[in-house]
C-alpha cells in the first residue's frame, strides 16, 4: 500500500515550489490532494504539472486568500464537501519582506504576521473537526531556518517563522488526545520559482549557500520530509522541528 493511500491532504501555498512539489509527491503516494493558493492561474499550472508527472493523480485546485480569516473556513468546507474529509494539513503559504527593524512599518509586520502566522492558525482551526474525526490526523507547518538563525533585514519574516515553531508545539500538546500530530520543518536554501524570479537563474546559481552541502535544495527535497511527517511512518513524532537545510551553519 502507498504511504498516503485513501488520505486527503490539504496544502496551502500549493501553487508554489515547495507546495506543488509536495502535491506531486503526495499524489504518487496515493493521497487525494487539495492545493490552495491565491492565483487560479498558478494553481492550474501546478495541477497540470502534477497530472503530467503522475498519471491518474487525484489533485484539485482551490482558490483562497488565506490572509483573510473567513477564507479558511470557506475553503476547508469546500474541500470537505468535495473530497470527503481531511487527514493531512500542510501549512506552507508565506510572504516575505526585506526590511531592517528600524525600517519596517507596522503595516509591513501586519501583512507578514497575518499570512505567515494567522493563516496557519485559521487553517488549523477550520480543519480540526475533520482531522479529529479521522483520529490519525497530521499537521505539518513549513517554517524556515530563519526561525532559528538570526539574519539582518528579515525581522518580520524570521519572527513569523519562529512563531510557527511555538504554535506547532502548542497544537501538538492540545490535539494529542484527538490523535492529531503536529510537526514543523525548517527549509534551508531552496531553488524555488520565487528565488529564480527575484534574483534570476544566473544569480541563484552563483550563490553558494552557507551549509555543509554547499548547494541549493530542490523543492522535492522539502516535499519528502513533509511526506514522511504526514504519513503514519512518523506516528510517534509530534511537536518536533525538522531542520531540512543541508547542514546550514547560519548567515
Amino acid at each position: 500500500m502507498k504511504r498516503l493511500e485513501r488520505k486527503v491532504a490539504l496544502i496551502t501555498g500549493g501553487g508554489g515550489g515547495i507546495g506543488s512539489a509536495a502535491g506531486e509527491v503526495f499524489c504518487r503516494e496515493g493521497a487525494r490532494v487539495a492545493l490552495i493558493d491565491m492565483s487560479a492561474e498558478v494553481l492550474d499550472e501546478a495541477v497540470a504539472r502534477i497530472r503530467a508527472a503522475v498519471p491518474g493523480a487525484d489533485v484539485h485546485a482551490f482558490v483562497a486568500d488565506l490572509g483573510r480569516e473567513e477564507e479558511a473556513d470557506r475553503v476547508v468546507q469546500q474541500i470537505v464537501g468535495a473530497l470527503g474529509g481531511v487527514d493531512i494539513l500542510v501549512n506552507n503559504v508565506g510572504i516575505r519582506r526585506y526590511d531592517a527593524v528600524e525600517d519596517a512599518a507596522w503595516d509591513k509586520w501586519d501583512d507578514i504576521l497575518r499570512v505567515n502566522v494567522l493563516s496557519y492558525v485559521s487553517m488549523v482551526r477550520a480543519a480540526l473537526p475533520a482531522l479529529r474525526k479521522g483520529g490519525r490526523g497530521s499537521i505539518v507547518n513549513v517554517a524556515s531556518t530563519g526561525a532559528v538563525f538570526g539574519r539582518k533585514g528579515m525581522a518580520a519574516y524570521d519572527s513569523s517563522k519562529a512563531a510557527l515553531l511555538a504554535l506547532t508545539r502548542t497544537i501538538a500538546h492540545e490535539e494529542a488526545e484527538h490523535g492529531i500530530r503536529a510537526n514543523a520543518i525548517c527549509p534551508g536554501y531552496t531553488r524555488t520559482v520565487f528565488h529564480l524570479n527575484r534574483l534570476g537563474e544566473a544569480a541563484v546559481d552563483g550563490i553558494v549557500p552557507p551549509c555543509v552541502m554547499k548547494r541549493w535544495a530542490d523543492p522535492k527535497e522539502m516535499a519528502f520530509p513533509l511526506l514522511w511527517l504526514a504519513s503514519d511512518e512518523a506516528s510517534y513524532i509530534t511537536g518536533a522541528n525538522l531542520m531540512v537545510d543541508g547542514g546550514y551553519t547560519g548567515p
